[in-house]
């Protein structure tokens, strides 16, 4: 792996990226873990990993989309200037959660900001505020806020994924850089799916991008596909068509932009994770 410094607007070197097995809280990587530079690369590591913490570990090294590498690596050089003090994880951001979740959410992708800044999905933006505030409220997560990796934060039964594990220019990948890490969602939903009983897409992008997931994982799919919706809600087969049936819930993304127009309010949060819950038999 190159050198992860590079000048910044300071007078010392900014990283561009925490190497992996260096000391950040929750890393899941090592400095042996192999590394993804192609999609190709992604397909066959996701494929032979032996287990979820393996595969969680080259999530978090991937670099498979000079785009997203480039763009993940230039914030966390750049930086917000309330940040500009902090050190950027600057890698992809792995799932997070109950390696053994009766519920999992699905997001579309870290944000530059936060998941790129914390190294934990959903973690020091205000749409992770909003997540976990509600998480917290309905019995999902240990507390109501999540700072940042090695905070105390614990999900109480569920597991959190996004369908691109890094921050994304504009916040969208392309349709080549979400097929690029297809892999590493659909094996992780394969790797979860003895004991998920529910799961949540975080939005429109997160409701398309978990579908072919699901697919490659065997859930069994309703068709035509059901139109995204807040508290949308489809009944999915269970791989290998044996098992209990595992529920489908669409939520609004609680983006700024949704929470500020009142697209979404807590009470609309509380309603879908509270079903969820229940869903899920937690």
């Amino acid at each position: 792996m190159t050198s992860p410094h590079a000048p910044g607007g300071d007078s010392s070197p900014r990283a561009r990226f925490v190497p992996p097995g260096t000391g950040w809280p929750e890393d899941p990587a090592t400095p042996g873990t192999p590394v993804a530079h192609t999609a190709e690369e992604v397909a066959e590591l996701a494929a032979k990993a032996p287990d979820l913490a393996e595969l969680c570990a080259r999530q978090s090294v991937c670099r498979a989309c000079d785009r997203l590498v480039e763009w993940r690596e230039r914030v966390a050089v750049e930086r917000r200037r309330a940040f500009a003090d902090q050190e950027y994880w600057g890698r992809p951001v792995p799932g997070w959660g109950d390696p053994r979740p009766r519920l999992l959410i699905v997001g579309l992708a870290p944000a530059a900001h936060g998941g790129n800044r914390t190294g934990r999905i959903f973690t020091g933006d205000r749409s992770g505020d909003w997540l976990f505030a509600s998480l917290h409220r309905v019995g999902l997560a240990a507390q109501p806020i999540s700072v940042r990796a090695g905070d105390g934060q614990r999900l109480l039964g569920a597991r959190v994924a996004a369908t691109v594990r890094c921050a994304p220019p504009g916040n969208r990948p392309t349709p080549a850089e979400r097929a690029a890490c297809l892999p590493w969602l659909a094996r992780e939903v394969a790797e979860t799916a003895p004991t998920v009983r529910c799961i949540v897409a975080l939005g429109g992008y997160a409701w398309q991008g978990v579908w072919p997931a699901l697919a490659q994982a065997g859930y069994g799919l309703p068709r035509p596909r059901p139109p995204f919706g807040h508290g949308a809600r489809v009944e999915l087969g269970p791989p290998g068509g044996e098992g209990p049936a595992v529920t489908l819930l669409g939520c609004y993304h609680p983006s700024q932009q949704n929470t500020f127009t009142g697209r979404v309010t807590e009470e609309m949060l509380d309603a879908v994770f509270t079903e969820a819950r229940s869903l899920a038999g937690l």
